[in-house]
């Protein structure tokens, strides 16, 4: 018996195809995508940035904004939580007509060396989610798009910001994080966990665009106890990853 999610189908045309029904717009290339919902406020009322397109998903509005960085043109999001939501709305900005992808988010961590605010650069991501096998054969891991680690790493080299290079472990189910799980991924060489890192590196590899992940170090499940670290309050190192991200992107 086959698991339906091991049930992958190749066809390149959906039932529902992102460019048979997405109309494209005069969209940047360029784009930022952001988990820091806080970060995002502060930017668009910064930097007078405007509303290219809204799209309303159940859970309501999702603007993609647009400024101006660097004399280019930029757009940036938030992509929701969780793995389907951040890969549907990635479909459409793509259809939209964005070709190349920074992304910053937080993340748990399963090295205890990684402090709270430590960067990793995501290199691959283990597929213990859904969304991936949906757009990619099934196998144990997908791998990041070389020039967005690239450019991330270039970005962060030259700006002199202490950075690790590393796999991440993508779950659904942050509350099913059990002992046994996260010993299997720290032994396989798992940096960190978080619940979107896989389906969206999916989605671009299956629609042939750029995209790059930088993490920040959050709560830690690598000890008999977890510890929150007040992970989320982290300011400054939030906002930081934004502007990184956005030098990155114009390096790809």
């Amino acid at each position: 018996m086959t698991f339906p999610i091991l049930e992958y189908d190749s066809t390149r045309i959906a039932f529902i195809e992102p460019s048979k029904v997405i109309k494209p717009l005069d969209m940047p290339e360029l784009c930022v995508i952001c988990f820091f919902r806080e970060v995002i406020d502060k930017v668009v009322i910064e930097h007078n940035a405007k509303v290219l397109v809204t799209d309303y998903w159940e859970d309501g509005p999702h603007p993609i904004y647009e400024i101006e960085y660097c004399d280019q043109r930029l757009a940036f999001f938030h992509p929701g939580v969780g793995a389907p939501l951040a890969a549907g709305l990635l479909e459409k900005v793509i259809a939209y007509g964005c070709r190349k992808f920074m992304v910053c988010g937080g993340c748990g961590v399963l090295d205890k060396p990684i402090t709270v605010g430590t960067l990793v650069v995501v290199s691959s991501a283990i597929r213990d989610e859904g969304v991936s096998y949906h757009y990619l054969q099934p196998s144990r891991e997908v791998f990041a798009h070389e020039a967005g680690v690239k450019a991330l790493v270039n970005t962060l080299s030259n700006t002199n910001v202490p950075y690790h290079i590393g796999k991440t472990w993508t779950t659904d189910a942050p509350f099913r994080e059990t002992p046994d799980r996260i010993a299997m991924r720290k032994e396989e060489g798992c940096l960190t966990v978080e619940m979107e890192s896989a389906g969206m590196m999916a989605v671009a590899q299956f629609r042939g665009v750029v995209l790059g992940q930088v993490l920040y170090g959050g709560d830690d499940l690598s000890c008999l106890e977890w510890d929150e670290r007040s992970w989320q309050s982290r300011a400054a190192i939030r906002e930081k990853l934004f502007w990184l991200c956005a030098d990155a992107v114009l390096r790809t």
